[in-house]
């Protein structure tokens, strides 16, 4: 029998739905309370997935304090100042990415979950694509050999079309093109994604970066209701790795025709590797010795993954590693934070 778990969701919007819908469906696990100041929103997400205790604040769940663990699905801005007081009350934490707003913050974070002793992980969710996971193995195994260049992006096009909703009407999309509000535009949001992507598979860490921004003009007067339009919509990155490979990176909410894809092609001195997620959908193909010279490329097959929600309980059962985990958001948040100085300088090129 799997040693039972307790969740708390903190924060209680729309991505608050997939992590109760997740943790429920995992064995042993059951999701025994939420928290949001909000008590309409809260009553209505708690009768939605049957949780019984409900709270106010953050300080009325740690006294009451019947849970395992905490699943952070506040906005960006929200996720120093909430992380803290459960881990120095010695709970495990989930957070949502990024980890924080800022590299002080996000540093901040990892010290204290590495000083309280518990499970702690960002929810970099594309680690569960499948093709991601082999092609890292790949690379680890030698099998490009030694990594030269890469191409990243992930496109989304939510802000031209309304497949999930209209942007200029509901506070999910606005929040995110507002810096009021916490967000750090199309870089933190899903930049922060396709980063993870591109390092985690080379197996290498960025030593530079320049990166260009763009906000573009979506209402008039760049506003609507309380929410001022200021937060990046474009971004372009060039990187260069620790080994002085040299890659670009781009992010976009203006990708007309592509609702939420991936894409990586990184190649080494003895192959390439292509990865690629696109109507939720994992792809990888290889072009491998002996194939180069006719420049050949042919599928590769990924087994499937357990989830990051699976992975999370499973560190904490003491069945897996924590991965990716705070210290990895924190190094992301560092990388995030060059790529916006840079921004500010012209595209000039930072040690990061």
């Amino acid at each position: 029998m799997a040693k039972p778990v307790r969740i708390l969701i903190l924060g209680t919007g729309g991505m608050a739905n997939n992590h109760a819908d997740s943790f429920k469906a995992i064995d042993g696990v059951t999701v025994v309370g939420g928290i949001d100041t909000r008590a309409e929103q809260l009553a209505s997400f708690a009768d939605r997935h049957g949780i019984p205790n409900r709270f106010a604040s953050i300080d009325e769940a740690i006294a009451w304090g019947e849970f395992d663990a905490v699943t952070n699905v506040t906005p960006d801005s929200a996720h120093y100042p909430t992380t803290l007081p459960f881990l120095a009350a010695g709970k495990h934490v989930l957070c949502e990415k990024p980890l924080a707003t800022n590299e002080a913050d996000a540093d901040a974070m990892a010290a204290a979950a590495a000083k309280a002793g518990v499970v702690n992980m960002v929810n970099l969710s594309y680690r569960n694509v499948a093709a991601l996971q082999k092609a890292a193995a790949m690379v680890r195994e030698g099998a490009i050999g030694t990594v030269r260049h890469f191409e990243a992006s992930y496109l989304q096009s939510w802000l031209t079309q309304p497949a999930w909703g209209h942007w200029d009407k509901e506070s999910q999309w606005l929040w995110r093109l507002s810096t009021k509000h916490g967000s750090k535009g199309v870089l933190g949001d899903v930049g922060i994604h396709i980063l993870d992507f591109a390092t985690f598979i080379a197996g290498q860490s960025a030593r530079e970066v320049s990166c260009r921004l763009a906000t573009f003009h979506k209402a008039p007067n760049d506003q609507i209701g309380e929410y001022p339009l200021d937060a990046n919509d474009s971004a372009t990155m060039q990187v260069v790795l620790e080994n002085g490979a040299l890659g670009t990176v781009a992010a976009t909410r203006f990708a007309s025709g592509h609702l939420n894809d991936l894409r990586l092609r990184i190649y080494g001195d003895r192959g390439g590797l292509e990865v690629t997620w696109e109507k939720n959908i994992s792809g990888l193909r290889a072009c491998l010795e002996p194939d180069l010279q006719s420049g050949t490329w042919h599928n590769v097959d990924a087994p499937v993954l357990a989830t990051i929600y699976e992975r999370f309980i499973a560190a904490i059962r003491g069945e897996g590693v924590a991965d990716p985990d705070f210290a990895r958001g924190a190094a992301l948040q560092r990388l995030l934070d060059r790529a916006e100085q840079s921004a500010g300088q012209g595209g000039l090129s930072l040690t990061v």
